[in-house]
């Protein structure tokens, strides 16, 4: 048995536990029942509204939960979550005002308005910052009108699929059970890449043996980066060539690809968050350009599946061009950030990792 088929394996079995045998799936906003909307104020990340105007020097109950979120992204260095308190101390501040640099914001280090719109959005679940450097070229255009500045980063060394291996397979867990209709979303996003690059994606049956993994598991999973229920985190994958994509089952997906409306602030595009997560798959870390699939987060209720020339560029910086892709840009690349962004969660999964491993001895 090849590692290949080792390291898959080894996926089912640490992540059987926490799979989401049947996610929510939607054709659209209006079929969603009122049972399954939940109350939004009282969504993981909405709690920090009440820190709005909270600056320096002052302390504030739960506090310590933001620092959580941050030291989850990456933003708190060198401090664990046992030592969280809630204080707003000097590292707080300095994990808010790299967050504000990210994301295009006045880097204030207060709590303002702009600031807590984006924190409470839900996003990927892959980090911004690793090991104290950002993994995001922040910054805004410098003309509309003539050119976009480039933001579009990697993985650490640049990791991607092998040249002699253009055309990826991918597959589903079979306990998500999902319909035809849901596989075709999927298949549409993989397109969208597709469609730019030297790539082809075809879907298999075989799940074991697929070079992408894709499936819909609830809290903690298995890989160290668990998911919190509706909004919050909605999905996040590795880089190549582990090929593991993982979503939320709790989220409410929509899956008609129309546009979705603001009365169901509870509804997630899968399109939207599936091409994103592609990105990822392929190489691609964060960018900071608020219009690029790469960006880290999305306003639920709104649908962005169309790659931006940031998102083109990036990907076709790594495997080059479609040559029938036919559309032009008229990007001038004016700055790049050559350190690339970077890999998040552990490359091995702890939980049942002993059992995992005595059992592929017993099958090799």
């Amino acid at each position: 048995m090849n590692s290949h088929l080792v390291f898959a394996l080894l996926s089912v079995l640490l992540l059987a536990p926490s799979i989401s045998a049947l996610p929510h799936f939607f054709p659209n906003v209006s079929s969603i029942p009122p049972s399954l909307v939940p109350n939004i104020s009282a969504g993981a990340w909405q709690r920090f509204e009440k820190f709005r105007g909270c600056r320096a020097g002052e302390n504030k109950d739960g506090l310590s939960r933001l620092k959580q979120y941050f030291n989850h992204f990456g933003y708190m260095k060198g401090i664990t979550g046992a030592n969280f308190t809630d204080d707003f101390d000097d590292a707080l501040e300095a994990a808010l005002k790299t967050y504000q640099t990210n994301f295009n914001l006045n880097a204030t280090g207060e709590l303002d308005e702009p600031t807590l719109k984006q924190l409470v959005r839900p996003r990927c679940g892959v980090a911004d910052v690793v090991n104290g450097s950002s993994t995001m070229n922040s910054g805004k255009a410098a003309s509309v009108h003539l050119h976009t500045v480039s933001h579009y980063t990697f993985f650490p060394g640049t990791p991607r699929w092998s040249s002699s291996k253009s055309d990826l397979t991918y597959a589903f867990v079979p306990e998500n059970q999902l319909s035809d209709e849901v596989k075709t979303v999927f298949s549409h996003a993989f397109e969208r890449w597709s469609e730019v690059t030297t790539l082809t994606f075809t879907e298999t049956s075989s799940f074991i043996s697929a070079d992408i993994k894709i499936g819909f598991y609830t809290g903690d999973h298995g890989d160290g980066e668990a998911f919190d229920g509706v909004l919050g985190t909605l999905a996040h994958a590795f880089s190549p060539p582990s090929g593991q994509l993982h979503l939320d089952g709790d989220e409410n997906w929509v899956i008609n690809g129309g546009i979705i409306a603001p009365t169901v602030p509870s509804a997630v595009d899968l399109e939207s968050v599936a091409v994103h997560e592609i990105g990822h798959l392929l190489g691609l870390g964060h960018s900071s350009i608020e219009d690029a699939i790469m960006f880290p987060t999305i306003t639920s209720g709104s649908r962005k599946v169309e790659l931006t020339s940031d998102d083109v560029q990036g990907v076709q910086s790594l495997y080059g061009s479609n040559p029938n892709y036919n559309g032009t840009t008229s990007v001038t690349v004016q700055e790049r950030d050559t350190n690339g962004a970077y890999f998040v969660g552990p490359l091995l999964w702890g939980r049942g990792l002993a059992l995992a491993l005595g059992l592929v001895l017993l099958v090799l």
